[in-house]
């Protein structure tokens, strides 16, 4: 389905979204990771240096996934990788790293942080977190109408960053089909207003709220983690998966439809990424700069389960019973 088509039969429309047309041109990188290990830190700035960014000056928050801690289940972005992207950020000359998160199902924020190891990578590093379902929220309007809210009350952290890089694990899951980077980004949603996980917006539509979500806090860069992944019963009780690759992403959209190609999927049947090619990103390859490693090469077919599979793409080199 072309991009006119898909706008025309979309599923919930902005009421404006003239300042957010794609770019012309996206850029994904995906980078070949076999392991979690020192060398993340290489891959990682190896990989940044090909968008040839400029963070010089700037305040950057990293916004991995840390929903849970689950002994034996690769729910969270591993903190290594976390660790590394910090790193390379201040190499790269910000003016400030932090990492912030509300985690969706664990109140105890710092018990995650302890027990994913999180905290002494944080720690080893020299690097702040700012946990998100508690920070001081400002009122941001929204630009899109796809919940029917007119507002999201957000975390001064996200809100005053220059840059926010969404640092998801790759995952399938058990309502979104997906979550990816723009999933990821229900972390920002302060888990003391809306609920836990975050129930207000789950009840105004997963979909609908992460374009609004999306929408009211831009995601400047992508970096995720797909060295070990998730599928089947994801986003907690899926099985691990290794894919081996870490992606990096100008346009979260380009990112996402890469990585749901990477696993097998077809992006074009998941609503909210639909959606969001109309406006917010580019959905199509053609207009996706591939850096890195070829999707075609890495590709894998990742279990779903049974009422996702419609997204499954059937005739797939490398397919795995």
């Amino acid at each position: 389905m072309g991009a006119g088509a898909s706008c025309a039969a979309a599923l919930f429309r902005p009421k404006s979204f003239s300042k957010h047309q794609p770019p012309a041109i996206s850029r994904v990188a995906i980078l070949k990771a076999d392991s979690y290990s020192a060398r993340l830190d290489e891959i990682l700035m190896q990989g940044l240096n090909l968008f040839k960014l400029d963070v010089r000056g700037k305040a950057i928050l990293l916004k991995p996934n840390l929903v849970e801690y689950l002994p034996g289940k690769e729910v969270n972005t591993h903190p290594m990788l976390v660790g590394a992207a910090a790193e390379c950020f201040l190499r790269l000359g910000a003016k400030s790293v932090v990492v912030g998160e509300g985690p969706g199902h664990q109140r105890d924020t710092e018990f995650l942080l302890s027990e994913s190891g999180l905290a002494d990578q944080l720690k080893a590093r020299k690097v702040a977190f700012v946990d998100l379902n508690r920070d001081e929220l400002i009122k941001i309007p929204l630009e899109s109408g796809h919940t029917g809210l007119n507002y999201l009350w957000l975390p001064r952290a996200v809100v005053e960053a220059d840059v926010v890089v969404s640092m998801p694990k790759i995952k399938t899951h058990h309502w979104a089909g997906v979550t990816l980077s723009m999933k990821n980004m229900f972390g920002i949603v302060p888990g003391l207003k809306y609920g836990w996980p975050k129930n207000i917006l789950h009840w105004k539509g997963i979909h609908e709220s992460i374009m609004d979500i999306c929408g009211s806090i831009p995601i400047g860069l992508v970096i995720a983690d797909g060295v070990l992944c998730m599928e089947g019963n994801g986003p907690l009780h899926g099985e691990a998966r290794k894919l081996g690759v870490i992606v990096i992403g100008d346009d979260p959209v380009a990112a996402d439809a890469t990585m749901v190609r990477l696993i097998g999927l077809r992006p074009e049947r998941i609503p909210y990424l639909e959606q969001a090619d109309c406006f917010r990103g580019n959905l199509d390859p053609r207009r996706i700069l591939q850096l890195g490693e070829r999707v075609e090469e890495l590709r894998q077919t990742f279990q779903v389960l049974p009422e996702f599979s419609p997204l499954l793409q059937h005739t797939l080199p490398n397919q795995r019973a």
